[in-house]
């Protein structure tokens, strides 16, 4: 089996800063990607930033240049650091990867979710 576990999420003034983390652990094969996803209780998942197995990054539209997602490949693990954060980022952040444990053995794994709250 293969688990993710993000952390990282807290309240935050506006134009402070957070750094989410995302551990993937257990039978890992081959990671074929992983990032980052929002969603608002009532409407479906955004993605925030998401990074592929030959490292390249995309961002969600509202990301503008303020957040960096970055990896540690020996540690199974992606950050997400979030600059000059806004109210309307206020969120449940979930980290999401998709693994393989076998050559033929893949998982589209979601963490728990983690609180990110801009506020004064």
């Amino acid at each position: 089996q293969v688990h993710l576990v993000d952390s990282g999420g807290g309240l935050v003034q506006p134009g402070g800063s957070l750094r989410l983390l995302c551990e993937a652990s257990g039978d890992i094969f081959r990671i074929a990607s992983m990032g980052w996803y929002r969603r608002t209780p009532g409407l479906q998942r955004v993605l925030v930033a998401n990074i592929s197995r030959d490292g390249y990054t995309t961002y969600g539209d509202f990301v503008r240049g303020r957040f960096t997602a970055s990896r540690d490949t020996a540690k199974n693990t992606v950050y997400l650091q979030m600059n000059s954060l806004k109210p309307e980022d206020t969120d449940v952040y979930y980290c999401n990867g998709k693994i393989y444990s076998s050559p033929t053995t893949y998982y589209d794994l979601w963490g728990q979710g983690t609180q990110v709250t801009v506020s004064s």
